[in-house]
């Protein structure tokens, strides 16, 4: 017959489970009269338990889980060492760098011989839930977390408590000790019960001298002070779970298995599954939903106070784990791994921003879009890739964009079913809803870097060259008026921010946007941001009116996030008009396209101007146009910087500084090109030069 291992593990460190571990081996062995196991689990306090004991295995935990060969009676005794106490002894590596390297399948292998070796195995489990100690506690019949009358300790016990829940160990298989109770003390075994939600198994009074002693003789309790408070308590507890047969009682739960103990054991075509697997989990989660909806008002969260989201998201994880405790998720969720997994997902999409929420913390990842419930792409490393996780219903989407709008007084309905909106970290969001997005709620958003990128680092992104950003630097500083060109995700903010920082400290920047993204390091920077109209269809504030505010507010530099309308006619105005080294981007492919851009642009704002004044305007607003561009292997470079020189008749004069030539692909499907100088030298350098300012003309040479 089978015998039983109990894993013992801390809620928090010095709660005293190791002296309860290494003594609760010691009265197993007395009151059954045979040898019991002790095995130290615990990675973080490596050798306490030689202390405890006194002893010091053959072998290590290490070694017994490299071990190839059979485990039986006789080779076992290769790694034990007995005490005299009745028990033997495997103890953990006494340097943390191999602790931390212990094999836990070669350990699971090693608990499934060893439970018909000895009839107990009492494993120190460690304060965390380590994967050691998981894979312990998959093969234990029974887990004793302990607490002390301490607060702090109780506070870990119960998250403790909870976690192991999560992960589909049953409730009646984990057990509560408390250690160090005192008579009369506030935080009784009873408080603690109530705090934890879980009656105490056993409480085991305070016995510092005896264990004190102990441990300076490295001498067990039960070996030098058997009749101790501490002594007694421990054996008490082994009776009581004798008398009370509980360690047969626990044999018949079934506990749950890590994802590759189940997909080993799992027979048939897993792949003719999957479908009616992702089925059975979308419907599970929306019964999940619907019954937290009904139990919680998940709507009552102050987003500005972390620790009410943490204590919401702590209500919200109970109460979820004790819904799925009501339905039959056997099938559904086979491992501790799925059960994890689905509980996130429901945090995540009832409080958070759903499936977005692990893709917004990859970091490797630039853009999100959504198109719908089930379909979730992202841009990973410059290529477009389709998420294996998707919303559970059309109705979840749309809660992520309320969730996301109505910080920032931003709405979306089937009135407006559009909007622009952005993240706390700054990321620029972009919503549209039926009836205008035919295939559901549609999602995109455009990460914003926890960093701001510098020039160094848009130098080691090949995006342009040292040379390259010396010339930004010094147009910047001398005050040239520049536009950003580039289609969709070509790197125009990016750039635009690195020019930003050029800018000096002590000038007076006015940045204006439909959503804030501009990050400059300086600062004396006024961000303004457009506001959508009220429910009534007023209050309506658009960056045209924000650019002539901005001309009211003692502006050294106007940097509008992008021009796509009237207020384009306003910009040049500013440009033309004292406000020097101003800058904006527009949607264009060419510098040549962004002249005409901007002429259409002009128009918008209904002036009436005639073609050639409109141009004589850019001709004499902007010095300088920069084409940013995404190519086709998903990099991002500066193709072109180029000077306006002019008009000549109808024709505005253009003249490439530097330019992008590529010159083919190479075997992984990257551009192969190079950056060049044309070897023009702009002319405001030597306009620079006669004030003093010292421009290397090494600059315009091409290397």
């Amino acid at each position: 017959m089978a015998g039983n291992i109990i894993t013992i593990i801390g809620g928090k460190g010095g709660v005293g489970k190791s002296q309860i571990a290494a003594n609760l081996a010691i009265a197993y062995a007395s009151e059954i009269r045979a040898k019991t196991l002790l095995l130290d689990f615990d990675q973080k306090s490596c050798g306490d338990q030689n202390i405890i004991t006194g002893l010091k295995s053959k072998k290590n935990l290490k070694e017994l889980s490299d071990f190839n060969g059979a485990i039986d009676p006789r080779s076992i005794q290769l790694f034990t060492i007995d005490h005299k106490a009745g028990f033997s002894y495997i103890g953990m590596p006494n340097e943390p760098i191999a602790a931390s390297q212990i094999n836990e399948e070669g350990i699971g292998k090693a608990l499934k011989a060893l439970v018909n070796i000895y009839p107990v195995i009492v494993i120190d489990g460690g304060s965390e839930l380590s994967p050691l100690a998981l894979k312990a506690m998959e093969f234990s019949t029974l887990i004793f977390i302990v607490a002390s009358p301490d607060l702090l300790a109780v506070n870990q016990c119960k998250r403790m408590h909870s976690d192991l829940i999560t992960m589909l160990f049953p409730k009646d298989m984990i057990q509560i000790i408390v250690n160090q109770a005192v008579n009369g003390h506030p935080v009784s075994p009873d408080v603690i019960g109530k705090q934890i939600g879980k009656t105490v198994f056993h409480a085991i009074p305070r016995d510092d001298a005896s264990c004190i002693a102990a441990l300076s003789r490295s001498t067990p309790v039960l070996v030098g002070a058997k009749g101790s408070p501490f002594g007694a308590g421990v054996t008490d507890c082994v009776r009581k779970l004798i008398q009370k047969n509980v360690l047969k009682t626990l044999e018949k739960l079934t506990k749950p298995q890590d994802s590759a103990n189940q997909q080993s054991a799992s027979k048939g075509d897993p792949a003719a599954d999957e479908s009616r697997k992702k089925d059975q989990w979308t419907e599970l989660k929306s019964r999940i939903h619907k019954a937290l909806v009904e139990e919680m008002d998940l709507k009552k969260q102050d987003d500005n106070d972390p620790k009410a989201k943490i204590i919401l998201r702590e209500q919200t994880k109970k109460m979820v784990v004790e819904l799925l405790g009501k339905e039959d998720t056997k099938n559904i969720l086979p491992t501790r791994d799925d059960m994890n997994r689905i509980v996130k997902e429901i945090l995540d999409e009832a409080l958070g921003l759903g499936p977005l929420e692990d893709m917004l913390a990859d970091k490797s990842i630039s853009e999100i879009m959504v198109v719908g419930p089930k379909k979730i792409y992202y841009e990973q490393s410059g290529k477009v890739k389709k998420s294996e996780v998707t919303f559970t219903n059309d109705r979840q989407v749309m809660n992520v964009i309320e969730r996301i709008v109505a910080p920032i007084g931003r709405r979306i309905d089937e009135k407006t079913p559009y909007v622009d909106a952005r993240l706390a970290d700054g990321s620029r969001v972009h919503a549209i809803i039926p009836p205008c997005a035919i295939d559901g709620c549609c999602i995109t958003i455009r990460k914003f870097p926890d960093k701001r990128l510098t020039y160094k680092d848009l130098v080691k992104f090949g995006a342009m060259t040292e040379e390259m950003a010396d010339f930004l630097r010094i147009s910047v500083e001398a005050h040239r008026n520049i536009v950003v060109s580039g289609g969709t995700g070509s790197g125009k903010t990016t750039l635009i921010n690195m020019l930003g920082g050029f800018i000096q400290s002590n000038e007076r920047i006015i940045t204006c946007e439909d959503s804030a993204e501009l990050n400059f390091p300086q600062d004396h920077v006024v961000r303004l941001e457009t506001r959508p109209p009220s429910l009534e269809g007023d209050g309506e504030i658009d960056i045209r009116c924000l650019v002539k505010q901005t001309l009211r507010m003692r502006p050294d530099r106007i940097v509008v996030g992008e021009c796509r309308g009237g207020e384009t006619l306003d910009m040049l105005q500013a440009m033309n008009t004292g406000h020097d080294g101003s800058m904006t981007t527009v949607h264009s492919n060419t510098p040549r396209d962004a002249i005409s851009r901007l002429e259409t642009l002009v128009q918008y704002a209904g002036a009436g101007l005639p073609q050639k004044a409109i141009k004589e305007m850019i001709a004499s607003a902007v010095h300088m146009i920069i084409q940013q561009s995404r190519l086709d292997d998903g990099s991002r470079k500066c193709l072109y910087v180029t000077e306006i020189g002019g008009i000549q008749g109808e024709v505005v004069t253009l003249q490439d500084i530097f330019i992008f030539k590529q010159e083919g692909m190479n075997k992984e499907g990257k551009i192969v090109g190079k950056f060049m100088a044309t070897g023009f030298i702009p002319k405001f350098i030597e306009t620079l030069e006669k004030k003093g300012y010292k421009v290397p003309r090494g600059l315009f040479i091409n290397k």
